[in-house]
């Protein structure tokens, strides 16, 4: 599909309200979003075990998650590109149903393969939250486009620390039913996903992304739409380029030391309530303090942001990386993880918005997303191997030298050119 909707006539006086009310629609989005997300992944791995019958394969299912997540980014990306942010958004909540929907039946019938294929497309509903947050930056200012982003990442964390804690009563509300209790929490998870699917295509109109290319005074052709004049547009950009290596090193990192953490906890004595505190404090070092960043990064420049985000994500390396036995800095280690990504996420994504012409933005977006969830799929697979044969301590050290690119690129172009300049090209 290559004809858009038209968008209404909107005035520059009518903007700052229009933009409210849109950010307003995209936070509760987000809030319904992540529940659904985090209230089916909290028994992911459970359910994964019990269906195959095996807890050796369990960490499947996660991983079928986050592989949907990055093979549909394209999709959704090229249904906005050329139909609006309203339409792609809705059919991720709608895919991300369907699949919490296999999972169930799979839970029922036994299929494992059928919960793997409706993982996948539970991981729909993850993408569509994470490109909710380019929606809100469509009609920000420049000047205010990094808090636009940060407030609807801010959103997420009311969800992502819902989610786990009503999990469980989630599932017990199946008892005596056919449907198996840790298959309950996807139950919900659907209906979930259709509610935020149905808040998004009632309210978010006029389409954002539609609204601002009315309004742009470029060239809003199908062919600068596509995914090749995306790729085309970052790599005659340098600051589109070193905004897609901030986004995908930093998920990178993040994701590598998360998912080990717990594996490494444990082998230290931890249980599983205090593995839920670290884990809690590192969503909370991701989600909560992301308006911060966004005011940092429209306040000091893109590039100083992504200079902050190379040190934190050095600094938890250290912290969890010479942690040894000590759960208190391991702890300390991944809060500072996460405040490292959120950085990184939020002055990446304000940075490759401002460096891609309007026409392009929404196929530049979606290849963002795709990078990103790509490299950290493969960098958790590969964090495994790597605490398995060397040890926690190794994995930090690696995730560290990951960002080594990133801090170099953005060095490059803060001693290339004055910051506020190069961040607008």
């Amino acid at each position: 599909m290559t004809t858009a909707f038209p968008a209404p006539r909107i005035t520059d006086a009518d903007l700052p309200a229009l933009q409210r009310r849109i950010s307003a629609v995209l936070v509760v989005g987000q809030i319904l979003g992540g529940l659904g997300v985090a209230i089916g992944i909290a028994l992911a791995p459970v359910l994964a075990a019990e269906v195959s019958g095996s807890e050796a394969v369990s960490g499947l299912a996660p991983t079928a998650s986050v592989a949907g997540t990055a093979l549909l980014s394209l999709p959704l990306a090229t249904l906005m590109a050329s139909r609006g942010r309203r339409p792609g958004l809705v059919l991720g909540y709608l895919v991300g149903a369907a699949g919490a929907s296999l999972v169930v039946a799979a839970t029922v019938t036994g299929s494992f393969p059928l919960l793997l294929l409706g993982m996948a497309g539970f991981g729909a509903g993850s993408s569509a939250n994470l490109q909710a947050r380019f929606a809100a930056a469509d009609l920000a200012p420049p000047d205010r486009r990094a808090r636009a982003i940060s407030t609807v990442i801010w959103a997420t964390t009311i969800g992502s620390v819902l989610g786990p804690n009503v999990a469980a009563p989630a599932g017990r509300v199946f008892r005596g039913t056919p449907v198996p209790e840790a298959a309950g929490p996807f139950a919900w998870a659907a209906a979930i996903f259709l509610l935020t699917g149905l808040l998004v295509a009632v309210f978010l109109r006029p389409d954002p992304l539609l609204t601002a290319r009315a309004l742009a005074p470029q060239s809003t052709g199908a062919e600068h739409r596509s995914l090749r004049a995306g790729i085309a547009a970052v790599r005659a950009s340098p600051m589109a380029r070193l905004a897609l290596v901030t986004v995908a090193v930093c998920h990178t990192a993040m994701v590598s030391v998360m998912v080990m953490t717990p594996v490494h906890l444990g082998h230290h004595g931890a249980d599983i309530q205090l593995i839920g505190l670290v884990i809690s404090g590192h969503i909370a070092g991701m989600y909560a303090f992301s308006p911060v960043m966004g005011r940092l990064a429209d306040r000091f420049g893109r590039l100083s942001v992504i200079g902050l985000a190379a040190g934190l994500l050095c600094c938890a390396t250290v912290l969890a990386g010479t942690s040894g036995g000590g759960h208190g800095r391991t702890a300390a280690g991944l809060f500072v993880l996460g405040l490292g990504w959120s950085a990184g996420l939020v002055a990446g994504s304000a940075l490759l918005t401002d460096s891609v012409p309007q026409p392009a933005r929404a196929a530049v977006q979606g290849l963002s997303d795709l990078t990103m969830n790509t490299s950290a799929g493969v960098g958790g697979a590969v964090a495994g191997l790597i605490v398995s044969g060397l040890g926690y301590g190794w994995l930090n050290a690696a995730a560290a030298c990951l960002l080594l690119p990133m801090a170099a690129l953005a060095l490059r172009r803060a001693v290339s050119r004055p910051p506020v300049a190069s961040e607008k090209e």
